[in-house]
């Protein structure tokens, strides 16, 4: 019977921890290829879905979460409001500073649009893997999902 020692654990953990960071940068690097035919930038991409997923968000909050400079931010922003894709509520009387963002129809169909296209092209991917990768995958989706809460 072998035993293993705490550094024995924590060399394999990083050994794996490093293959994974390598698969995840190369699956995120395809899933953002399959987003370029939008017209939109994936900066403009991003904060979309950050407003998809807080409506009513506010610039400096967005940015905040995005961990971006709030200027660069506010430009993008006023490009997707051009653009038709975001409108900003009016402002609340108790603070007529804060305007909350809300994603337009338009806006909502960009992201479904990018968000199916990612779909499509990882559902391919794995339609053509073995019934024993799939299953690996599937299995391996619990674990993943504990490492980000």
């Amino acid at each position: 019977m072998t035993l293993t020692t705490p550094s024995d654990d924590l060399t394999a953990a990083r050994e794996l921890a490093e293959a994974l960071r390598l698969t995840l940068r190369r699956l995120i690097r395809e899933f953002r290829r399959e987003s370029h035919d939008t017209g939109f930038s994936k900066l403009q991409l991003l904060l979309l879905v950050g407003v998809c997923e807080r409506p009513g968000v506010g610039v400096g909050e967005l940015a905040r979460l995005e961990n971006l400079r709030g200027p660069t931010v506010s430009a993008q922003i006023n490009a997707l409001q051009a653009a038709g894709l975001l409108e900003r509520a009016t402002p609340n009387p108790r603070d007529r500073r804060r305007i909350g963002l809300f994603a337009t129809d338009k806006g909502r169909e960009v992201i479904e649009a990018v968000r199916r296209n990612k779909t499509d092209w990882l559902t391919r991917r794995i339609a053509e893997l073995s019934p024993q990768s799939q299953g690996a995958i599937r299995e391996a989706l619990g674990p993943l999902g504990e490492l980000a809460p």
